[in-house]
C-alpha cells in the first residue's frame, strides 16, 4: 500500500529563482550549502533534462551513502516537477519506491515551495522516522536555498 508526506516551504525568494536553484542546478548548489549533508551530486546519465538519472552523496550524517533519482517530468512554466528514486536510499531496505512531486508558486515577492512525496513501504517496516527526517531535510534545503537568494539577488534571476 503506498503512503504519502507533504510539505510547503514560504520564501523570501523569487519563484523562479528557487526552482532554478532548488531543483534544476542543486548538483551545483546543494554541495556548496549543505555539505554537512550533501558532499556531491553526480550526473549519472542525459544533461539535466527529463529522464536524466543524478547521484547524490550523502555524509555520514544520513544513514545511507547516497540514492539515485531520475527526473520523470519538468515544466520549467509551471515551475514543477516530478522525480523517482531508483536506486539507493532505503530502495529495497525499508522502501519498494519513491516519487516525489515539486511545485513552486509565487507569493507575492516570495514563493511557496510545495512536495508531495508517494511512497510504498516494505510490508512490516516502519518508515515513520524516516518520513519526518525527509521533511525536514526538504524544508531545510528549500530554507538554504532561501538564505542563498536572499543574500545573492542577482543569482538565479
Amino acid at each position: 500500500m503506498s503512503s504519502s508526506w507533504t510539505a510547503e516551504v514560504e520564501t523570501k525568494a523569487p519563484a523562479a529563482a528557487i526552482f532554478k536553484a532548488a531543483f534544476l542546478d542543486w548538483h551545483n548548489l546543494g554541495p556548496k550549502l549543505i555539505p554537512q549533508i550533501i558532499t556531491g551530486v553526480t550526473l549519472i546519465s542525459g544533461d539535466g533534462s527529463l529522464g536524466s538519472i543524478r547521484q547524490i552523496n550523502f555524509s555520514p550524517a544520513v544513514p545511507f551513502g547516497f540514492i539515485k533519482e531520475r527526473l520523470d517530468s519538468i515544466d520549467h512554466e509551471k515551475l514543477e516537477l516530478k522525480t523517482s528514486v531508483v536506486e539507493g536510499g532505503d530502495l529495497g531496505s525499508k522502501i519498494e519506491s519513491a516519487t516525489s512531486h515539486i511545485k513552486v508558486e509565487p507569493k507575492g515577492n516570495g514563493s511557496i515551495v510545495k512536495v508531495s512525496a508517494t511512497y510504498k513501504a516494505i510490508a512490516g517496516v516502519d518508515v515513520a522516522e524516516d518520513v519526518k527526517k525527509a521533511k525536514e531535510g526538504f524544508i531545510n534545503s528549500v530554507k538554504a536555498v532561501e538564505e542563498h537568494l536572499v543574500a545573492n539577488p542577482g543569482a538565479y534571476a
